[in-house]
């Protein structure tokens, strides 16, 4: 919930630069500076400020930032190791472009693993954490009934997510999602921009919801699963050259539902 807030907190303006001059430099440390200098990338990258195949130049972000460049230097190469940013001959850093066949693979392990952490979590539930949830999964759907705020759309989507991994206790499990859905969220921002898909998305996340404090841990896994699944087949007819190749998902069942997906 307070990752959210502090997104919301963070937006405005179209430009990378300000968002991260203005939290980054009032740090001082330099593993503190590193991990803020980090986060304040990658959220720029999932938001779309920081676009497939920018540059990541470790110069002219230290400046922007108003820092030195060796804590902007491991930024970006966590960037690097989460798959959100590669190196390009001559150029150095970028942000990481989209590979259709790369999602493809992504999202059929993903459609897996969160089913598998929706099934853990219910076994783990309290009430806290659906207290937790059930305010989550509240907020998003305001967001998304407004629908003129894109970028805290995914955020809170990513965070619904997170916090279904983080009730479900594995840690190897949280960090192949995280590392999964952060790479996977590169190819949304043309799927996001569309409130229907939004809407999707949301009502998905309340059936998960709903599975889970059934006390079901087999319906809440199918939930999940389903969620991804229909995410993947709702991507695919927007990926450039996905068109033929989207309608050969593995659940024919699954891609009779999503007709109303468009």
């Amino acid at each position: 919930m307070s990752t959210a807030r502090t997104r919301r907190a963070r937006t405005g303006g179209n430009r990378p630069t300000m968002p991260i001059e203005s939290a980054v430099s009032r740090l001082a440390g330099g593993s503190l500076l590193a991990d803020q200098a980090y986060r304040e990338l990658k959220s720029a990258v999932l938001a779309n400020r920081l676009r497939p195949g920018d540059a990541l130049s470790v110069p002219a972000l230290a400046a922007r930032m108003g820092i030195s460049r060796s804590p902007v230097r491991e930024a970006v190469q966590r960037l690097i190791h989460d798959g959100l940013a590669t190196h390009e001959p001559h150029r150095g850093a970028v942000v990481a472009r989209v590979d259709v066949a790369d999602v493809r693979q992504l999202y059929l392990l993903r459609e897996v693993m969160e089913g598998l952490a929706a099934r853990l979590a219910t076994e783990r539930l309290d009430a806290a954490k659906v207290a937790e949830l059930r305010t989550l999964l509240e907020e998003h759907e305001q967001v998304v009934t407004c629908g003129d705020d894109e970028e805290r759309h995914t955020q809170m989507d990513m965070d619904y997510h997170r916090l279904i991994r983080e009730v479900a206790g594995n840690d190897h499990l949280t960090a192949a999602l995280d590392t999964i859905q952060g790479k996977a969220h590169l190819a949304l921002h043309s799927l996001w921009r569309s409130p229907e898909a939004q809407r999707l998305a949301v009502a998905e996340h309340r059936r998960i919801f709903e599975a889970m404090t059934s006390g079901d841990p087999q319906a809440a896994e199918e939930a999940a699963r389903e969620h991804i699944r229909r995410l993947r087949i709702r991507l695919a007819q927007m990926l450039p050259g996905e068109g033929s190749s989207g309608a050969r998902m593995p659940s024919h069942h699954a891609e009779r539902r999503t007709g109303d997906a468009g």
